[in-house]
């Protein structure tokens, strides 16, 4: 098991890895003060709690927002026609990531985490 983010990262394949460290960037971009680990084995952005996890899958990236975030962007899951749960979405190898979806649901995820 990956005992950073880096780490995990590089155990995937160089087109996984892409994906990986866009979403990395993103969520980085959108919540600088988060801090980054690794939990449940994925890697983890915390920010007064839970902010998001993700992980790779063998046909998908795992995007975890908790339940409140999945709850939050629901509608726009099913608009882009993503297979979701109560606490994840998942993006398909296939398909490019949905970068401004990402963003948002980090955008949201912060301002309730702040509001802790």
């Amino acid at each position: 098991m990956a005992d950073s983010v880096t780490g995990y990262i590089d155990q995937f394949d160089p087109p996984i890895q892409h994906k990986l460290l866009q979403l990395r960037k993103w969520i980085l971009e959108e919540a600088p003060e988060a801090k980054e680990s690794i939990s449940y084995g994925m890697p983890a952005y915390k920010l007064n709690g839970p902010l998001v996890y993700f992980g790779a899958a063998k046909h998908h990236i795992g995007f975890y927002p908790t339940g409140e975030g999945i709850k939050a962007f629901q509608d726009s899951f099913e608009a882009a026609g993503l297979k979701y749960s109560k606490g994840a979405v998942q993006f398909p190898l296939d398909r490019a990531l949905p970068e401004q979806l990402v963003r948002d649901i980090v955008r949201h995820r912060l301002q309730v985490c702040q509001s802790k």
